[in-house]
């Protein structure tokens, strides 16, 4: 989803804005109990907000008002769908903000990924931000996807200067209404792998990476590496390269255990205490994502773990 103007860009930030004015509140959910919801008899059209912007319902005009379904067509967010029309945007909600982000189900390449890994992330991060007592002055969140980890250092830290970095251009306009929606202004949406295209150090880098085998290869979904864990692991090299002292990783990622071993935690330890970190690693979830399992990369694990890594390198370190 390529959203290149300005005009369609403000449509957009309307649009959220508006959403928010109507009180509009939901949680995605994942994608199989979405499809479940969705496919009860009562669930064939959207009745509602939360059924167009937040299950992807087919709905007939009358059901939007007429401002909105203006900013809607200005923002080029509609699809026809047998005589009905779709949404190709979700928005969800998260403490108190709006964010936009990728229709359900998300199967195109450049789909902008919102869940419930989403919801953990950013609770865990708040945890850890409430926590730290030194000061954020340079920031990065690594994949920013919709922008929720970014916006919400942006919004904890309004004196800092935060960078959402991503491959997906799709993502980076979307991170950047968000922004304004949040009416966040100290953020700054680049492209970028990893932190390729930002120069410096940073005192806080974040991180809600995609950490499963897909087969399609989808860059919000796909972790590369053995188990989906080559991402990651990138990201833990980057942050030893790229924080300052007393800089911190928080890493939300899934470990695939096999053998009731964390092949993720075996690879990034060693890193870190070479590296003279301090770290806590956390199980979130012991059990995520268990349909995967049935695939072929997964054939000897056990299950997929979400979990939290903190790593902060020490005042004097290097």
């Amino acid at each position: 989803m390529a959203i290149a103007s300005e005009r369609r860009r403000a449509a957009l930030h309307a649009l959220g804005c508006g959403l928010k004015q109507h009180g509009y509140a939901f949680t995605t959910v994942t994608p199989l109990t979405h499809s479940r919801v969705n496919a009860r008899l009562a669930n064939g059209w959207a009745h509602d907000l939360s059924g167009i912007f937040g299950w992807s319902r087919a709905f007939k005009p009358a059901v939007v008002n007429a401002t909105l379904m203006d900013l809607m067509h200005e923002a080029d967010v509609l699809n026809h769908d047998n005589g009905m029309l779709r949404s190709v945007l979700r928005a969800s909600t998260l403490d108190g903000q709006l964010y936009l982000h990728s229709a359900y189900p998300t199967n195109a390449a450049d789909a902008v990924f919102f869940g419930p890994d989403t919801y953990r992330f950013v609770r865990a991060m708040r945890a850890s931000l409430a926590a730290r007592s030194a000061p954020v002055k340079r920031a990065a969140d690594i994949g920013c996807g919709a922008g929720p980890g970014a916006i919400t250092i942006a919004l904890a830290h309004p004196g800092a200067s935060v960078f959402a970095a991503d491959i997906n251009p799709a993502a980076l306009v979307l991170t950047d209404i968000n922004a304004r929606i949040a009416g966040v202004d100290n953020l700054t949406p680049v492209e970028s792998n990893l932190l390729a295209s930002v120069d410096g150090q940073f005192d806080l880098i974040v991180a809600n990476p995609p950490y499963l085998i897909d087969r399609e290869q989808r860059a919000y979904r796909h972790g590369g590496g053995d188990l989906g864990a080559g991402l990651s692991v990138a990201i833990v090299d980057e942050a030893i390269k790229r924080l300052a002292p007393g800089g911190t990783l928080m890493l939300y990622t899934g470990a695939a255990i096999v053998a009731n071993a964390d092949p993720f935690r075996q690879a990034a330890e060693p890193r870190l205490r070479a590296a003279g970190f301090h770290w806590t690693y956390d199980e979130i979830d012991p059990d995520v994502f268990g349909e995967e399992l049935d695939e072929a990369p997964y054939a000897y694990a056990d299950r997929i773990a979400a979990v939290w890594l903190c790593a902060t390198r020490p005042d004097g370190g290097a």
